[in-house]
């Protein structure tokens, strides 16, 4: 059964930093996509990193381009989302999503091309 944990949200001022993880555990092979989505009340959830872990290829959102970082500790299984530089807008619940297909890095932001969701991790950017 796979299974996403993520963790690391918190309270941070605007220009700050926090790294969120997702604990990914389940996948009997290294050929999925992990993303990190947000949704911030009010508003529609919006895809902001992605990692096709079998090739390690990496896409980000235009708002968040140059700030956060996507990554994997291969030994852990844990994949990081690194936000630096954090605005007020960049506050919402994250959330680690991942897919089975590939393929899906092709459109990584559509949320519904995703087969595992883990709960959400609140981040809060104080202006």
């Amino acid at each position: 059964e796979v299974q996403l944990q993520a963790s690391g949200g918190g309270l941070v001022q605007t220009g700050g930093s926090l790294r969120l993880s997702c604990a990914a555990s389940g996948f009997t092979r290294d050929d999925y996509i992990l993303s990190w989505f947000r949704q911030a009340p009010g508003k529609e959830r919006e895809g902001v990193s992605c990692l096709d872990v079998s090739v390690g290829s990496r896409y980000y959102a235009d708002s968040v381009k140059g700030r956060f970082t996507i990554s994997r500790d291969n030994a852990k299984n844990i994949v990081y989302l690194q936000m630096n530089n954090l605005k007020p807008e960049d506050a919402a619940v994250y959330y680690c999503a991942a897919a089975d297909n590939s393929g899906v890095y092709r459109s990584w932001s559509v949320d519904v091309l995703y087969d595992y969701w883990g709960k959400g991790t609140l981040v809060t950017v104080s202006s």
